[in-house]
């Protein structure tokens, strides 16, 4: 079994029940069978999970055992329960409900909020930061951006833990959390909050879980209408739910038991915002009868990959570890993991952006790598790196697919152009949906052939592009498809999240990366600090960092690539050591731990040439040189962040730069981009020019030295810079290399 493609997007609905259970391998095809009773689904990273579930759900309604209406699946995103959606309708069972918890008990609270309570129902709060700084104001609290951030996150920690504001206290210490604030300060801001929404007759998020269990526990006739109507549940990432969700679930089933959960332990990543696996765990413990079926199959890895992500957790330790599933890779075998160690973070950024480079010139389609970080912030010096080397990247979590301008646009054009139907002169000529959609699109900026370079034109096309080939997956699967056709299917995918593939490569955080998969995968800045998490102190919350890691391992197909740098800037102590979690994994980090846990054939060996299977230190000819403490030239302080390094000075520090100069270089680089067919960060990006109108190099030898410059730069861009430097005209135009 292969990653789908986009042929396989939208399969042809199967003719019979039967049918449904084609392609199904034994394990899965024993989940769809499972119809009865309590059926517990322990399913590893790239067993095939949803398929399971989506299969058995589908047999069900189309052998006439399972009415769709009266099946109820639950998830924890809108994209997956888009993905879920899609899959049943594909089967042939479109009546099916597949929704997130929210968005389920939203719906019913919506409904019964009039015979329950009376009135309309309360506004939702979209976004509750502002009434949470609110209260802090009310509470004669001053908070900053971060603070404020981490504050509401402990408001929603503790409801979705049940926790009330005068327990908050308390129940921080019982669960040894790690607090950022006074307790007793943020229980005082939590109780401020829930009395400003009272006073302004909002609701948040996790209000609507608890009215709606609330409704449901005093109000017995509405609970016995909502168990009517659902008498099947499925429950997917079970490891994932929140105290809360499970008093709903427990509601909604009565005292009935069908139910299927599926999960795995070793993917619980969460537990800060309340999940806890106990519920997975406990499940034989609450329903001695279920049946238990195993997913270890792994359709999505090579032995490579896998291998590592068994020896992460052979050497985990806790209650979650005891119930891990030894994966077994189901594919060829690819290249070994490739580990490099590099000497500040600049150093690390770059060398991952020439990999990746190295990587799409090779085949690999950008839209298949991701590189992912612990944390957010680590975000800024890759997407530098990745610029100066040309490659287009998207960010993780930043504006979503449907929300962006040119796909707005693109939808308004498609559906005028669907509603005007043979009268549109634009589709004289086209022959089939895809054709239509190309013509119109065509209006927006989409060509048969990309823009060179990224940038927001890139970019913009590759959102049109999507679109295109959603279009001609949706023709081959449904021939015949009209234009208002695929309109209903993309306003069903805009409700849901369910975006179609860009081209680009992924910059995410780990928790963000969870559900996503790409053919390369580069994990950076694994050190002690960010890997484990400096602020992880007890067994638990190391061993949740583990998981973490594991997560992220089991997101590559087939090139995975693991990295670390000893400092954080040029020239700093080299005082970082590699993550703990790979001790015993990679060459050279010591004894191997538990059995079973080792290298393996190929193991260590990097992307582009290795060491002998040790680890990659990064010393190919071509890498950057170590220097000593980079310092503002301006007041002498150490500089440690990427922007203020470029320009050697602290960002506040007053700027000596040309003014002249700078406009100068600007117009100079528009001219080169134009000519390249690139933006214009791609010839230098702004902060290097400040750099350079600041310091006004003479020679190449001064050039250089300026970060953001570099042996190939100079070579392409130097003598104009310099010529622009001494007041002289540019030479003229330069080859794209």
């Amino acid at each position: 079994m292969t990653p789908a493609t986009h042929s396989t997007l939208f399969p042809q609905v199967p003719e019979s029940a039967d049918a449904v259970l084609d392609g199904l391998d034994p394990e899965q095809r024993e989940v769809a069978l499972a119809l009865h009773g309590p059926v517990c689904v322990l399913a590893g990273a790239g067993t095939g999970k949803t398929r399971a579930i989506t299969h058995r759900i589908a047999y069900g309604v189309r052998a006439g055992i399972v009415p769709p209406a009266g099946v109820l699946a639950v998830t924890f995103t809108n994209r997956a329960a888009g993905e879920m959606r899609g899959r049943l309708r594909q089967l042939g069972a479109g009546g099916v409900q597949a929704r997130t918890f929210h968005s389920a008990a939203l719906r019913q609270l919506q409904y019964f909020w009039p015979k329950a309570v009376g009135g309309e129902l309360p506004r939702l709060l979209e976004r509750k930061v502002q009434l949470v700084a609110d209260a802090a104001a009310r509470c004669r609290v001053r908070l900053d951006r971060n603070e404020l951030r981490d504050v509401t996150s402990e408001i929603e920690w503790a409801k979705v833990t049940q926790t009330v504001p005068a327990d908050y206290p308390a129940a921080v210490a019982k669960a040894a959390r790690d607090c950022p604030r006074d307790p007793a300060e943020t229980g005082q801001i939590y109780a401020m909050y829930e009395q400003l929404k009272r006073e302004r007759d909002v609701i948040d998020f996790e209000d609507v879980l608890l009215l709606t269990v609330g409704i449901l526990q005093d109000r017995h006739d509405i609970a016995d209408q909502i168990r009517r109507q659902y008498q099947h549940f499925v429950v997917d990432e079970y490891q994932d739910v929140s105290p809360l969700q499970q008093r709903l679930l427990d509601l909604w089933l009565g005292d009935r038991d069908s139910l299927c959960v599926v999960g795995d332990a070793s993917q619980t990543i969460y537990s800060f915002t309340g999940a806890t696996p106990d519920h997975l765990l406990n499940f034989r413990t609450r329903h001695p009868d279920a049946t238990v079926i195993k997913l270890v199959r792994d359709y999505r890895s090579t032995p490579q990959v896998v291998h590592l992500a068994n020896g992460l957790l052979g050497q985990a330790r806790g209650r979650a570890a005891e119930h891990r599933l030894e994966l077994i890779s189901q594919r060829d075998p690819g290249p070994g993991p490739a580990y490099t160690e590099y000497a500040d973070e600049p150093a690390e950024a770059e060398g991952t952006a020439r990999r990746i480079r190295d990587l799409i010139a090779t085949g690999v389609p950008a839209g298949e790598i991701a590189v992912l970080y612990r944390v957010n912030a680590q975000s800024e010096i890759y997407e530098q790196a990745l610029a100066d080397a040309g490659v287009p990247y998207q960010l993780r979590g930043a504006e979503r697919f449907f929300e962006r301008q040119e796909v707005r646009e693109a939808g308004v054009a498609l559906r005028g152009a669907a509603r005007a139907g043979g009268n549109d002169p634009l589709l004289d000529d086209a022959e089939d949906l895809p054709a239509q959609v190309r013509a119109v699109l065509s209006t927006k900026g989409w060509t048969s052939e990309p823009p060179a370079g990224s940038g927001a034109v890139r970019d913009r096309w590759e959102s049109l592009a999507a679109l295109v080939r959603l279009a001609e997956d949706f023709a081959r699967a449904k021939p015949g498809a009209t234009l208002s056709d695929l309109v209903a299917e993309l306003d069903e995918r805009a409700a849901a999240q369910h975006a179609p593939t860009v081209q680009g490569v992924t910059l995410a955080s780990l928790h963000a990366a969870k559900g996503l998969e790409w053919d390369a995968v580069f994990l950076v800045g694994l050190t002690e600090g960010m890997m484990p998490i400096t602020y992880a102190k007890t067994d638990e919350q190391i061993e949740e960092e583990r998981r973490l890691l594991y997560v992220g391992v089991t997101r590559a197909r087939v090139h995975l690539t693991l990295s670390w740098a000893l400092s954080r800037s040029p020239g700093g102590r080299a005082s970082r050591r590699p993550t703990r979690f790979l001790k015993g994994l990679r060459p050279g980090s010591g004894p191997l731990g538990t059995a079973g846990t080792g290298g393996g054939p190929g193991f260590g060996r990097a992307l582009g040439g290795g060491t002998g299977g040790g680890t990659d230190r990064a010393d190919a000819p071509g890498r950057r040189k170590r220097r000593g403490p980079v310092r503002c030239r301006v007041c002498g302080t150490t500089l440690t962040e990427a922007g203020e390094m470029k320009l050697m000075r602290c960002e506040d520090c007053p700027s000596d730069m040309d003014e002249g100069l700078y406009e100068r270089l600007r117009d100079w680089r528009m001219e080169q981009a134009r000519r390249l067919g690139q933006p214009p960060y791609c010839v230098f990006t702004d902060k290097t020019l400040m750099a350079i109108a600041e310091r006004v190099p003479a020679s190449d030898g001064e050039l250089v030295t300026i970060a953001g410059v570099g042996v190939r730069k100079l070579d392409r861009f130097g003598a104009d810079v310099l010529a622009i430097c001494a007041g002289e005209e540019p030479g003229g135009s330069h080859d794209e290399a």
